[in-house]
């Protein structure tokens, strides 16, 4: 038996030990709406459950961000009071929604979890987003209120009054409305040594709604379940216990360097990775948190010297920022041992500079998007090493087919759409029944991505159905930076694609044609989208055409003959 088949075999059987019956990870059948689904018995029922160990570790310390550290303790005493103010100031209770529009920071953390105690369902917003990306969610989510720091409240505070939203500012600027701006501050002196209202929770409420991306110009809200959410932490801890089982070199390596266990946070909380894999995975599993405001390099390297980080887990585009950096060689990264990429596919360059820097290291990588929670395949250590350029073999509690354009079912091996089926699975889109049922048929999630499973259940991802720039890790909406263009009374069409980019893998490009006799400057687009979108949809290619752009007899907009239109022109 060669030494790959040996460890396809090993994978398999440490499979079957961890999910048989008895065994920490066993795989039972529940019933969900009439559906028998997989899941794995010894999860917890609720996120408030799962995350409860956490109040055992004391004084150890849990976080740091700039110049603060905070204990377990400490969090959990500023969880406590909140939540009591939530339920007797506020009136928040079981399905209402409490929105978070903050960067990274610790009251982020702190809003989450007590709303989640006070029985409500938590909105994170988009915090790189401008006025109107946040006003569209708090105007599709209706929260009764809304945590933010002082920059989100700049942009929406004259519009809290007429939506009926009460927000907690963590530095309330003068001259605030009291009436519908309360501090952070103030509501922590309040509640603190009061008593935590008890709320009972159940598996199939709705614990969070998560913005993405889709193809249509507004964000979609991705509902999911306490059920859903605890299925895909524990899926977190599967994947943690089968990458120990089959590099067990690895794990004797890094249990000898003796470094606590500690994350790096630079990806935004808002997203599924950082709340779900970062934050709450964190909390749950007593490991540690480094938190950064926002993505540095230098900055990184100094803060994985210095609080011996173990753990880093980002878009593809920031870990080859990183571990390409010169000065990666000169920084004393010896605890680091966990990389973890996300965000995109990765690439021989990442693979090697992963191979040349960190040789016994556990690389990482999954499949899993916002509507299925981050759920839906693992791979890190030697299973990473054995297929370096796949997502890995699925987790227990999901399955994973591909169908044709028809929507079906493709033998295994062939390529198609990938599509995604278990407890993990969102509950659906935010009151928008339309959007649910053109991705959900009968449990099943089309991803819109396209990719193959092999002849060993190593699922491949080889291209995207949607029209989506996937630039670092951020998700651009081609039709949602097209609309705000498109408003420019100037232009007469405007087309968004992706081209790659040996940096951040894609970047957003611009097709415009303007009306007969108008003119405008590339300078001009740019500053007008970041005047309404997040700075990271701005635009990095600009091109002008003088004649119609191609379309299908339907009226399809034709990206792939944009697409090879430009490079023919690149070329000339």
């Amino acid at each position: 038996m060669s030494e790959e088949n040996g460890l396809a075999s090993r994978i398999e059987q440490a499979q079957r030990q961890l999910c048989a019956p008895g065994a920490p990870f066993e795989v039972t059948e529940v019933n969900i709406a009439g559906r028998a689904v997989a899941v794995f018995r010894n999860s917890p029922a609720d996120v408030r459950e799962a995350l409860a160990p956490a109040r055992g570790h004391g004084d150890r310390e849990f976080l740091v961000y700039l110049d603060q550290r905070w204990s377990y303790r400490k969090f959990f005493e500023q969880v406590d009071a909140l939540t009591g103010q939530l339920a007797t100031r506020y009136g928040v209770g079981r399905g209402d929604r409490v929105a978070i529009a903050m960067r990274n920071r610790p009251e982020w953390l702190v809003a989450f979890v007590a709303a989640i105690s006070a029985g409500a369902t938590v909105v994170p917003l988009n915090s790189w987003g401008q006025r109107e990306e946040l006003l569209h969610g708090l105007t599709d989510s209706a929260p009764k209120l809304c945590f933010c720091d002082e920059p989100r409240l700049a942009h929406i505070v004259n519009d809290l009054a007429p939506l009926g939203i009460r927000a907690v500012v963590t530095d309330a600027p003068a001259g605030t409305d009291a009436a519908w701006v309360a501090r952070y501050d103030d509501l922590q002196a309040a509640g603190a040594g009061m008593p935590v209202p008890a709320v009972t929770l159940a598996p199939d409420d709705d614990v969070i709604i998560l913005y993405t991306s889709g193809t249509t110009s507004l964000a979609k809200g991705v509902v999911s379940s306490h059920r859903a959410i605890c299925q895909a932490l524990t899926s977190f801890d599967f994947g943690g216990a089968l990458a120990g089982m089959t590099s067990p070199e690895s794990v004797k390596l890094i249990m000898s360097l003796g470094f606590a266990p500690t994350v790096l946070t630079a990806v935004p909380l808002f997203h599924v990775s950082g709340l779900l894999a970062h934050f709450l995975y964190s909390l749950r599993t007593g490991r540690r948190m480094v938190m950064m405001y926002k993505w540095d390099v230098e900055e990184a390297l100094r803060l994985i010297e210095r609080e011996r980080i173990t753990a880093v887990a980002a878009s593809t585009a920031m870990i080859a920022q990183l571990i390409g950096s010169p000065a990666f060689a000169a920084t004393d990264t010896r605890s680091l041992m966990a990389i973890g990429l996300g965000g995109s596919g990765v690439n021989r360059r990442v693979i090697d500079l992963i191979e040349e820097t960190r040789p016994n290291a556990m690389p990482g990588i999954g499949y899993g998007l916002t509507e299925t929670n981050g759920t839906g395949t693992i791979s890190a250590g030697a299973i990473f090493r054995y297929k370096p350029t796949s997502s890995g073999v699925r987790v227990p509690i999901m399955e994973i087919r591909t169908i044709d354009a028809e929507g079906r079912p493709l033998p295994q091996g062939a390529t198609g759409e990938i599509c995604l089926k278990g407890v993990a699975v969102m509950s659906g889109y935010w009151r928008d029944a339309g959007a649910t049922a053109r991705v959900l048929d009968d449990g099943w999630f089309a991803t819109g991505d396209v990719g193959y499973i092999d002849d060993e259940g190593f699922l491949f991802v080889v291209d995207r159905i949607k029209d989506i720039v996937n630039r670092g890790g951020e998700k651009i909406s081609t039709a949602e930076v097209e609309s705000c263009v498109s408003r420019l009374p100037q232009v007469a069409e405007v087309a968004g694609f992706a081209l790659p980019d040996a940096d951040l893998g894609e970047v957003l490009a611009l097709v415009v044609r303007l009306h007969p006799g108008a003119s405008l400057g590339e300078d001009v687009i740019r500053a007008h989208v970041a005047e309404h979108l997040a700075a990271f949809k701005v635009p990095a290619r600009i091109f002008f055409f003088d004649t119609d752009l191609p379309r299908n007899p339907s009226g399809k907009l034709l990206r792939r003959v944009l697409r090879e239109q430009v490079a023919d022109a690149g070329n000339a």
